[in-house]
């Protein structure tokens, strides 16, 4: 189908699976004995980035479906979205649960939800706001890819492999 006909969510599709693919190959190579691993004493650990990136996609949910959303609702911070994550197993599990489930909305949605505004608030004050398909871009699509990029980072930090993401890696000769 030519550009001109699809849906703003439809010509993100491609590049949401293929941005989804190339995480899940991240993750899958967090070595699992060292998620309390950290670079630097103002890291995170390890295991807390991949279970960051496991939960990314879930906000689609709240992008699509939501008017806005307050990450200190009385002034609390809001909970983490995940707890402690254990095995390499269990971070894929929640990443692919949230991936189906984002996708699923994703392909759903109009282009009049993505044109809609959905704003970023902080003990009720309004910090951002933007339309829903800009929020898709910028803080689901590219915050994951910035953080997959901390965790490649990691990876070679723990001699695991890094995967082929956009072209070669010097572990992986293929182009990803």
């Amino acid at each position: 189908m030519p550009l001109s006909q699809m849906t703003q969510s439809q010509s993100l599709l491609p590049e949401f699976d293929q941005e989804m693919a190339n995480t899940r190959k991240a993750i899958e190579r967090a070595p699992e004995g060292r998620f309390d691993w950290k670079p630097h004493p103002r890291s995170n650990t390890l295991g807390w980035l991949v279970g960051f990136l496991a939960v990314i996609p879930a906000w689609t949910k709240t992008t699509l479906e939501d008017d806005s959303l307050d990450l200190m609702p009385g002034g609390k911070p809001l909970p983490p979205m995940h707890g402690p994550v254990k095995t390499t197993r269990e971070v894929l599990d929640l990443f692919d649960r949230n991936v189906v489930e984002a996708r699923r909305i994703l392909a759903a949605a109009s282009d009049e939800t993505m044109a809609q505004d959905w704003a970023l608030l902080m003990n009720g004050r309004e910090v951002l706001r933007q339309p829903r398909a800009v929020v898709m871009r910028q803080s689901v699509l590219n915050h994951m890819i910035h953080h997959r990029g901390q965790l490649t980072v990691y990876l070679r930090l723990c001699d695991a492999p890094v995967p082929a993401i956009y072209g070669p890696s010097a572990d992986e000769q293929s182009w990803g």
